[in-house]
């Protein structure tokens, strides 16, 4: 509520009129006044007082009409309205009380009894004030608060799917590629088939099948989870694409789904890595009487890469010829040997020491294919 409470006066009767304008001023209240019941109605309408002296007997309009008209109306029905009238009239004090009037003065009007239901009734509109005000605020903050659930289920619901995505793509891509595909956007239109120059490398392990025909299938899944653990954190940290575990064999490719212009010095340097991190393992294993190796092939072309499977599981592979050459190279790797092709070989001879193996005549292919084993990495300063 205003301060000061503006409070209209509607009495036709001048010397009325001014008795009541002049108490109430000498009180602090704002005055305005109306003459009949028609200009009472206007002004309530355009001034919007907190409070209505309103005479019973006016021409035009009478009191009880105004009152009527007044608390049929939304904006003015909880307007206090004090209704004054001769002291004999009951009847209209009956009928102005019924159809929504807030309290009754009888003329002559006391003063003191003037003033104190003005202040009572301000004080009741005050508080309906205050609270038709905390009522809209609450609404305004109901309405922001669903917006804000309805922004933050849009959200939950974004990361939601986010994170499946980043599940899916983890199967097969280290943690830092998956989630900016995964963030990027379809993951689908990102797997989709397409050709590119990839790296391969392919590893496993010598005299395996020996291992399980004579070890315990408790020692053979506990020695497959030490050597996958030893080499499955590195090929995360060179960004390689995890491509399958087949037993001891591990296929990874390099340069997709993320493309990068060093994947073959990736592919060999996590090649060098990993024959570093085996060879560790590989010692506590002979310790126990496991003869057990390591052979690394490297392959680098064309291929084509995508999706394979159906809905309930697919896998992302790449179709070439260069898988088929990493795989046969590795099969011909000795124990802690990398064996590279030609073309991967041409990427980084210069930050290499290789040797040539020889042309090896590897079961798929209809020629002799040179070979090479790695032997060191020269510019150890190179990043993966």
């Amino acid at each position: 509520m205003r301060t000061p409470p503006r409070i209209l006066i509607a009495d036709d009767n001048a010397t009325n009129l001014e008795v009541l304008r002049v108490r109430l001023t000498a009180h602090g209240y704002e005055i305005i006044t109306a003459v009949d019941g028609q200009e009472a109605l206007t002004r309530a309408r355009q001034d919007d007082p907190d409070l209505i002296l309103l005479d019973v007997m006016m021409p035009k309009l009478d009191g009880i009409s105004v009152l009527k008209e007044l608390k049929a109306d939304s904006t003015s029905r909880f307007v206090p309205i004090v209704l004054v009238t001769a002291r004999a009239d009951t009847r209209d004090v009956i009928a102005g009380l019924e159809a929504g009037g807030d309290d009754y003065l009888t003329k002559p009007v006391d003063h003191a009894a003037l003033v104190a239901r003005v202040r009572s009734l301000l004080r009741i509109k005050d508080l309906h004030d205050t609270v038709t005000a905390q009522t809209a605020q609450l609404t305004e903050q109901a309405a922001q608060l669903a917006s804000w659930n309805k922004l933050l289920e849009q959200r939950v619901a974004e990361q939601v799917n986010e994170v499946e995505r980043t599940r899916r793509l983890q199967r097969f891509l280290s943690p830092q590629v998956a989630k900016v595909i995964a963030s990027s956007g379809d993951v689908d239109e990102q797997l989709a088939s397409h050709r590119r120059e990839i790296t391969v490398v392919f590893c496993d392990l010598r005299g395996f099948t020996a291992f399980t025909e004579n070890a315990e299938p408790e020692e053979v899944m506990a020695a497959l989870r030490e050597y996958h653990e030893s080499v499955g954190a590195l090929i995360f940290q060179y960004e390689g694409t995890l491509e399958r575990f087949l037993g001891d064999g591990i296929m990874i490719i390099f340069n997709d789904p993320i493309p990068c212009a060093d994947h073959t010095a990736r592919a060999v340097r996590l090649s060098l890595d990993m024959q570093a991190a085996v060879e560790k393992v590989l010692k506590n294993w002979h310790r126990k009487g496991h003869a057990l190796g390591f052979g690394i092939g490297i392959a680098a072309d064309y291929a084509t890469l995508g999706q394979i499977g159906f809905e309930q599981r697919r896998d992302y592979t790449a179709i070439g010829s260069v898988t088929n050459l990493a795989s046969r190279l590795c099969d011909e790797a000795k124990a802690g040997q990398i064996v590279i092709s030609r073309r991967a070989l041409s990427a980084i001879e210069s930050s290499v020491e290789a040797r040539l193996i020889g042309e090896l005549q590897l079961k798929g292919f209809g020629r002799p294919v040179p070979a090479y084993e790695i032997v060191r990495w020269h510019d150890t300063s190179d990043a993966a």
